[in-house]
């Protein structure tokens, strides 16, 4: 309470904080935020031709989330469910589960998908969330021009640039479930050099079941890092690191789990650092060159079954062309390098243990205005990986604008999940005899989507986008018995379709009160083929979704200091493991006293006595109310 009452007394020589680009827009001026995902070049939203929602910094601010992954609980087109105290399962479309879920996720330009098991963990993600501009959630393929990973969706977090992040931050807050505090400082090295510094810290408690017993899933994490831009003439150029070491708690059945041995788990050791750099080239006419490198370091250790470490270098071209008549282009060529060092166990074991690997692929996408308010949009991508050779991920758009604000799209593109090493490469146990031996012919899963959907803004208060889509999906992993029946491997027995209707809204009811909300419908139906004796797979793919989920959202300003919201979500329930439905309800109060400080007080799930979310009942956690109190402070 003291460090409250010393940064009130203060206030008199802050300044006021610099205005949030996202901020108090009205829903006209929403629809114009330029966004990338779509195209890899800016563009307004309205005339993107895809299932895009935008998550904007002011969205998360007024939710009073304190994670990137509760952050992704306002994008209507993403299906999120907790596991734990620190873990999550998120996917677009279906397929969700911590592992091989088929969505690709960028922060700054930097893929955080782990090419260990196809998927991302989400415990070491811990973005300050105070310094995230927007993050553009794509439902839909993205393999034309993001490549590995992106079947089902494409989540793109983008942080502000160190010109927006002047001067000092702090941010503590606390309540019944976790507690966390980050300080950054911003600063200049000329007029046109910008840089800032942060470090930030967490410690989650243990959760509950639903029987009461405490559920060993604590978490603590402490991350530093900086970002440097400057702009020279045409050039600009990011130079962008961070660290972090942590530790989880690892609750039963634990990371790895294995039928029919109780194993001895111990605290999951957590460490990694990454640096990125960024010059783009301004080119006359309104073209530009972007080249883009990263490299990323990560380390998890996980007792008594494996311990990983993995390397990977990333260098991407890219040349956008200025407009050609009715052609707009981007080309570009991406190459990954990836080196898995793994220290395998008696239980299980990633053969060969250490393992380098190599992604190198081409992209080309053509916007051809056929007409004033008629765009073709043509693309491909050939790709390449060291288990499943080269692949063509094909797109193809055609947006019809009859009137502004008003887009009708529909869209035909082909993706591929490539193989992980968890599909290729796992053993179990970790010596011979082994009853798991991989997967030596394992094929790239394949999915051909169909989408058609409408964007526009209904009335100068309302806008609205709708999107239907139907997914054939081919070739995807199983687990099959061998015929000597002595053994499984991982092989492609599935197939079948997903379809689906996606919705959202957002209402300027008056000058100070905003309601948006969205709803999803899914339905998927797969299916073994008749070489298959994997029983259970279907059921295991179809039951981690729910059929349908939706939210409600209320933005009131109380007066010019004070806000009040509410957010309302329903997801529908889960068949395998079985997981009923649940309604939630969070509620955030937030209060200004001084233009540099903001007090806020946010309740999760008040309704009800708790809620599980995902996996068995013997091991899920029961999701309980929470308070979360924060203090954000600018010098």
């Amino acid at each position: 309470m003291w460090v409250v009452c010393t940064l009130l007394g203060a206030t008199s020589l802050a300044a006021a904080p610099a205005r949030d680009p996202l901020k108090d827009l009205s829903i006209e001026e929403l629809s114009n935020i330029e966004v990338i995902s779509v195209s890899k070049r800016e563009q307004r939203l309205s005339d993107a031709p895809t299932s895009l929602f935008v998550i904007t910094s002011e969205d998360i601010r007024r939710s009073g989330v304190t994670s990137l992954a509760e952050a992704l609980r306002l994008a209507p087109n993403l299906q999120v469910a907790r596991v734990s105290a620190n873990e999550y399962a998120i996917s677009a479309r279906g397929f969700n589960g911590t592992a091989a879920n088929k969505l690709l996720v960028l922060i700054d330009g930097r893929s955080v998908y782990s090419p260990l098991f196809s998927g991302v963990f989400w415990d070491v993600q811990d973005v300050m969330i105070e310094d995230i501009e927007r993050i553009e959630v794509v439902s839909g393929p993205g393999g034309t021009l993001w490549g590995v990973n992106a079947v089902n969706g494409v989540i793109n977090v983008i942080t502000r640039s160190a010109a927006q992040t002047q001067g000092a931050l702090v941010v503590a807050g606390g309540g019944n479930r976790e507690d966390r505090a980050s300080v950054r400082y911003g600063g200049t090295f000329d007029d046109d050099v910008h840089y800032r510094l942060y470090a930030t810290h967490f410690d989650m408690q243990h959760t509950e079941t639903q029987a009461g017993d405490a559920k060993d899933d604590a978490a603590h994490q402490t991350q530093v890092g900086f970002r440097t831009d400057w702009v020279r003439g045409t050039d600009t150029f990011m130079i962008k690191g961070d660290a972090y070491t942590g530790r989880d708690d690892q609750p039963q059945p634990g990371s790895i789990s294995i039928s029919g041995v109780q194993l001895n788990l111990g605290e999951i050791s957590l460490s990694g650092s990454n640096l990125i750099g960024r010059w783009e080239h301004g080119l006359e006419g309104g073209g530009a060159l972007t080249i883009q490198e990263y490299y990323d370091h990560t380390e998890r250790t996980v007792p008594p079954t494996f311990a990983d470490s993995q390397d990977v270098v990333d260098l991407q071209l890219q040349y956008s062309v200025r407009p050609i008549g009715a052609h707009t282009a981007v080309l570009g060529a991406e190459y990954r390098y990836g080196m898995d060092r793994v220290n395998d166990s008696i239980y299980i074991a990633l053969l060969p243990p250490n393992l380098d690997q190599s992604w190198s692929s081409v992209f080309a996408q053509d916007e051809i205005a056929l007409r004033d308010d008629l765009r073709l949009t043509l693309g491909g991508r050939v790709e390449r990986n060291g288990y499943t050779g080269t692949g063509f991920l094909p797109t193809a758009r055609l947006a019809w604008t009859w009137a502004p604000n008003q887009m009708l799209w529909s869209a035909a593109s082909r993706t591929d999940r490539a193989p992980s090493r968890l599909d290729h490469d796992t053993f179990v146990p970790g010596q011979p005899p082994y009853l798991l031996r991989g997967g030596p012919g394992v094929l790239a899963e394949t999915a051909n989507d169909y989408e058609l959907g409408y964007r526009g803004q209904i009335t100068s208060a309302a806008s609205f986008s709708a999107t239907v889509y139907h997914t054939v999906y081919d070739r995807l992993r199983t687990q099959e018995i061998d015929p000597s029946f002595t053994y499984i491997v991982y092989a492609n027995g599935m197939q079948g379709t997903t379809s689906g209707l996606e919705l959202w809204a957002s209402y300027q009811a008056t000058t100070i009160w905003r309601l948006s909300g969205g709803f999803n419908r899914l339905r998927q139906s797969l299916h073994i083929s008749p070489y298959s004796n994997d029983v259970g797979a279907v059921q295991n793919s179809e039951g981690a979704n729910p059929a349908r989920w939706g939210l409600l959202r209320s933005s009131l300003d109380l007066g010019p200091r004070t806000q009040f919201d509410l957010t309302w979500r329903y997801v529908g329930a889960l068949s395998q493991p079985a997981v009923p439905s649940y309604t939630a309800l969070d509620l955030r109060l937030g209060w200004r006293p001084r233009p540099n400080i903001d007090l806020s007080l946010a309740g999760q799930n008040l309704l009800g006595g708790g809620h599980g979310e995902f996996t068995d009942v013997t091991t899920r956690t029961d999701f309980k109310r929470a308070v979360f109190v924060k203090l954000d402070y600018r010098r």
